[in-house]
């Protein structure tokens, strides 16, 4: 379960731009959840919540998790498509000549004190 360790991650990085902006309490936060990130959102929301209730910035803090599209290229016909629909092989051309260009990431897109 390795949806502790970023729940803790993204704790920190939300009471270290909060104490930066001169916050004591974090009212709510958007994290961004690439399709294809590995993370399960229902995890994640259970673990943030027992986290949050021990850091006194955030305890009732609201977290919206927004999931990213993945999108993956094909250098063979230089279109992008939907990764999680066809996977490594490119539904325009056929080609597994593909990588990933978006949708693994967990970004931190903002928090409101």
């Amino acid at each position: 379960m390795h949806e502790l360790g970023i729940v803790f991650y993204v704790v920190d990085e939300i009471e270290k731009v909060a104490k930066e902006k001169g916050a004591t309490k974090v009212l709510g936060a958007t994290l961004e959840l690439g399709e294809v990130s590995s993370v399960i959102p229902s995890y994640f929301m259970e673990l943030w919540e027992w986290t949050i209730k021990k850091h006194e910035m955030l305890v009732d803090c609201k977290l919206d998790l927004v999931t990213m599209k993945a999108i993956s290229y094909c250098t063979e016909c230089k279109k992008t498509y939907g990764t999680v629909e066809f996977g490594k092989t490119c539904p325009n051309c056929g080609s597994v000549k593909t990588y990933l260009v978006t949708g693994n990431q967990i970004n931190l897109k903002n928090i409101k004190v």
